[in-house]
């Protein structure tokens, strides 16, 4: 009959708990689970529709349950919100609509009580234009703080200096009346670009990092570290055929986006940081594997966690895409998987087909979470919160989709608010709520599922005891089997002090999967399942496993 998931948790529970016998040699975040928390739309403690610190911190004991070690708060600094909290006017405090220094505070103090590490995103690229430093650098040619931006002189009368176009549509840069020159923005026009080449630019950033670490904070979650540095010289970009989604031409960054300077800035903050204790997560956005080691470091010396967002690029149950690309993961350092984030499609929706849904989304988790490396969980992926877009321009919040509708609708559907019950408005507020909540939440909430141990959130948790409590998935290697399984993906995580073997149907069909048991040096028979969606028998039969439509098998090798 089907494994229970709350039998595989008491069978986990049985385990002695392997972090509490890892080497000394692996640090931390190799072992941890991290969970990104887009603090808008986690928990509203004031009732006034905005999610706040307070109401993350309520909710740490729900984290501490699920199995996370470390939170990755989204910006929650002053702001003028012109793109929710990626335009910074204060690196130094809290945005009033989430609270207050000692709010966070408390968050920190409470997150570590529970062994619960805190990251912070830090806006590196911009400013927001209401900065302090920006409206001095605004003020007069003069100023001292004029070259903490990019201004420049355009080209001729009513032409910016370059053709370079700003990632949410037209010109990068903006004419200041007052002063007579452009400024520029990779990003909005509300989100200026600071001038790394400025050692006081670098100085005050870094001190950034200082001041967060006597407030508690682990470690930083690098934003749009691709385009610190532009070409001095702001030669034109080459443009391509064809246009892009806001109707402009479309074009090669080649001279404002992933310098080679970038690399020697991430080895100095990497300084600065290791000095605190803390980690560097990067937004490492890169077309090939052979970029993305290059965020490592030719000495482990920039970033320890530069997210492959690649992973991502496979929008489609492919085994074979997804073995090839995990194979590449391996072969640049130590992965960062990622399957969802603030900026893209909820995984649930992206690769559900509408009738095994609930299979998917635990055969997604199974696979994110038993690779080797560190995986990077979006808040409600382990409640199966889905993505559907604003369906008129007027409902839009997000200057994305604001500038680009229709062909870009934004990133509203995936930041809508955490679904914790089936009460009004999911339990997130009794407020209006700033997103509106999606229509699923009756049935995909916390509560809910809390109660169900055959529920996605049941199966995130035992999954992630296991992971917690297993040796080989902590730190074994990755041994991929059967490459030439065009459903069923399996691999092999081996330690000096545990075997386990993962095997996940691909396929809307039933499969039967036979291990290389001799190979393994395992004996089938012997073999003790340990976590199991396959429905009906999930025994090992003559020497194969025995799998339902997307369904997983987690099994203990014995000899």
């Amino acid at each position: 009959m089907r494994k229970s998931l709350l039998l595989a948790v008491l069978a986990v529970a049985a385990v002695v708990p392997a972090w509490g016998q890892k080497q000394q040699s692996a640090p931390w975040w190799q072992h941890a689970v991290f969970y990104e928390i887009y603090p808008r739309s986690f928990a509203d403690s004031n009732q006034d529709g905005l999610g706040d610190l307070k109401g993350i911190t309520a909710k740490l004991d729900y984290l501490h349950q699920l199995g996370v070690d470390a939170i990755w708060i989204s910006p929650c600094y002053p702001s003028p919100q012109y793109d929710f909290g990626y335009d910074v006017a204060d690196y130094e405090n809290i945005d009033p609509m989430y609270g207050t220094l000692a709010d966070f505070d408390k968050l920190a103090r409470e997150a570590h009580r529970r062994g619960i590490r805190v990251i912070m995103d830090f806006v590196l690229n911009h400013t927001s234009s209401q900065h302090p430093w920006f409206l001095q650098s605004k003020s007069s040619r003069s100023n001292p703080k004029r070259d903490w931006y990019i201004w420049r002189d355009g080209k001729g009368a009513g032409q910016p200096p370059n053709n370079w176009q700003s990632d949410f549509g037209g010109s990068a840069w903006s004419f200041d009346a007052a002063t007579k020159q452009y400024y520029y923005h990779y990003f909005e026009a509300q989100q200026p670009d600071l001038n790394w080449r400025n050692p006081a630019v670098e100085a005050a950033m870094f001190d950034v990092t200082r001041f967060w670490h006597r407030h508690g904070v682990d470690g930083f979650r690098l934003d749009a570290v691709d385009t610190l540095f532009e070409d001095p010289a702001l030669r034109d970009n080459p443009t391509l055929a064809g246009k892009n989604e806001f109707g402009d031409a479309e074009m090669k960054n080649l001279y404002n986006d992933k310098l080679e300077e970038n690399h020697a800035e991430l080895r100095k903050l990497r300084q600065v940081t290791d000095a605190n204790g803390q980690i560097l997560i990067g937004e490492t956005w890169t077309d090939s594997i052979g970029e993305l080691k290059t965020y490592y470091g030719a000495h482990d010396d920039e970033i320890q966690m530069p997210m492959d967002f690649m992973f991502t690029t496979i929008n489609k149950i492919s085994v074979s895409e997804f073995r090839r690309q995990i194979a590449l993961a391996e072969s640049a350092g130590w992965p960062v998987f990622v399957i969802g984030n603030h900026d893209m499609a909820r995984s649930y929706t992206r690769y559900g087909d509408g009738q095994h849904n609930e299979a998917i989304a635990k055969l997604m988790a199974a696979m994110q979470l038993t690779l080797r490396g560190t995986p990077i969980l979006y808040y409600g992926e382990e409640i199966g919160m889905e993505t559907h877009q604003p369906e008129r321009k007027e409902d839009v919040k997000d200057p994305l989709g604001v500038s680009g509708w229709p062909q870009q609708k934004g990133r509203d559907g995936e930041r809508r608010p955490m679904q914790w019950s089936a009460a009004e408005n999911a339990g997130f507020t009794r407020g209006t709520p700033w997103l509106p909540v999606d229509a699923g939440y009756k049935t995909h909430n916390a509560a809910v599922e809390d109660r169900d141990p055959q529920s996605i959130l049941s199966f995130y948790r035992s999954l992630l005891a296991l992971r917690h409590t297993s040796f080989a998935l902590l730190d074994g290697d990755y041994l991929p089997l059967d490459e030439s399984n065009a459903q069923v993906l399996a691999y092999a995580r081996k330690s000096a002090k545990e075997s386990i073997v993962v095997v996940l149907n691909f396929s809307a069909a039933p499969q039967s999967f036979a291990p290389d048991w001799k190979a393994l040096g395992a004996d089938a028979a012997k073999t003790e399942v340990l976590l199991s969606t396959v429905e009906g028998t999930s025994s090992i039969k003559d020497g194969k496993i025995q799998l339902s439509p997307f369904s997983v098998c987690i099994a203990r090798l014995h000899k």
